[in-house]
Formats: C-alpha cells, sequence, structure tokens
C-alpha cells in the first residue's frame, strides 16, 4: 500500500504532462488554421508583387509576417510568406488552465495553389515582423478642373479641337494621368485616366465638346470594368447607355 502512494504522484505528474503536451498540439493546430485562413484571404487571381502581398498579410488580424520571397504571385511558384499566428486550448487537468502558443508556417500565395491549401510547417526566422509602408495613392482625376477649363462652343459654331487640346495641357496634369483627344462629327471627345489593374475598376473622367453643350463625367462603376469599354475616348464621343 505504501508503495501505491509513492507512485501516485508520479503517475500524476506523469498524466499530466501528456494532458500539457496534447493541449499544445490541439494550440498549434488552432494557429495553423488561422494560418490557413490566412492563405483564403490572400488567394486572388490578380496579379500582385511579394510587396502587395506582404502589405496585405499584415492587414489580417492575429498575423505577423515574418519573410516573404518570391516576385509575385504569377511567376513561377508565386510568392511564399511566412506568418506567425497565435493558438490557444485549455487544459482542463489543472483548472482549467490555457495554453497559447505561436507558431510559424509558410504560405504560397499562387493562382495555382489550391483553395484552402495547408500551409507548411516552419521554424520562425529571427527578427522582427515585417512592416510596409502603404501603397502610393493614386493621382486624383481633376473633375471640377476639367469642367470649368474646357471651351464652350455656342450653338451653330465649330469646336475648335486645337484649343482643347491647349486646355489640357495647361492643367498641368499628373505625368500617370493618361489624356486622349479625338475629334468626330463636328464634337470633340476627351478621355483622362489611370492605369488599372486589369481586375478592379478603372479611374476615368470622359468629357465631350460640341456646340451648344460641354459636358464632363465619370461613367458607371459597371462601365468602368475591365473589357466594359467604359474608359475609352469612344464612350465619350458616343456614350454607352446607362446600366440596368
Amino acid at each position: 500500500m505504501r508503495r501505491l502512494l509513492l507512485l501516485a504522484p508520479l503517475l500524476l505528474l506523469t498524466a499530466g504532462c501528456g494532458v500539457v503536451q496534447s493541449s499544445e498540439v490541439e494550440a498549434t493546430d488552432v494557429a495553423r488554421e488561422a494560418a490557413t485562413r490566412a492563405g483564403k484571404l490572400l488567394r486572388s487571381q490578380r496579379p500582385r508583387t511579394a510587396e502587395e502581398v506582404g502589405r496585405s498579410a499584415t492587414d489580417i488580424d492575429g498575423v505577423e509576417v515574418l519573410r516573404v520571397t518570391g516576385t509575385s504571385t504569377h511567376d513561377g511558384d508565386g510568392v511564399d510568406v511566412i506568418v506567425r499566428t497565435p493558438g490557444s486550448a485549455y487544459n482542463e487537468w489543472f483548472g482549467v488552465q490555457e495554453i497559447v502558443v505561436r507558431r510559424c508556417f509558410a504560405v504560397r500565395v499562387s493562382p495555382k495553389s489550391r483553395w484552402g491549401e495547408a500551409p507548411r510547417d516552419v521554424d520562425c526566422p529571427d527578427g522582427p515582423p515585417l512592416s510596409f509602408a502603404p501603397p502610393p495613392e493614386p493621382p486624383r482625376l481633376p473633375f471640377k478642373e476639367l469642367r470649368a477649363s474646357l471651351p464652350r462652343a455656342p450653338a451653330g459654331s465649330q469646336v475648335d479641337e486645337a484649343r482643347v487640346r491647349r486646355t489640357l495641357a495647361a492643367l498641368d496634369l499628373d505625368p500617370a494621368i493618361r489624356t486622349e483627344v479625338k475629334a468626330d462629327g463636328g464634337r470633340v471627345g476627351i478621355l483622362l485616366s489611370v492605369q488599372g489593374n486589369h481586375f478592379d475598376p478603372q479611374d476615368c473622367l470622359l468629357a465631350r465638346v460640341e456646340p451648344g453643350t460641354t459636358e464632363v463625367w465619370m461613367p458607371p462603376r459597371i462601365q468602368r470594368m475591365p473589357g466594359e469599354g467604359g474608359c475609352t475616348v469612344g464612350n465619350a464621343l458616343h456614350p454607352l447607355p446607362p446600366p440596368h
């Protein structure tokens, strides 16, 4: 009996270590699920640079970005992001003790990766989490300035295309703003646009100067989607019908 009493604490300790280890594994699984969820949020068919992917990853709650490798999502195997995520589980053996871990995983971001692809367990790199500067703001399209500056041609007169071009040149537009001017049937159409990413709506302004009226407008969002033809000088001269 005395021998059994002496063994009891040892058995309790051994059983307790097993519970702690099991809880740590469970907490690691929770951290892995968080990394898997981050991979789902980062997945997109839109081409992005490694910096853009890393910046997006830092915006996910609970995710620390420790390393980014690759050039872009559509080059080679895509972009690998090593993230550190937290996980927790409860050990009810010792008074509902919470076990908290922080683990690192490699998340692959590529159009070739599978939805919900499991991240790879990796050692955490040395050093603090990475930070990324905010992306540059696209240039503002000068709606008010363009509307105030474009010439007005009286009804029955001729539109001076050269004057329209001089007006646009005088606005001193940001070099990133593309300008296109085209005359057709006594009217002059104008397009001001910034380069899009071929996935999201493009920013653009349209204008038309004709005898008796001068108009400036931004096409509806659906017409500014890639392939919809809203951001073209042709749409300025011959506007598309409004979306339903």
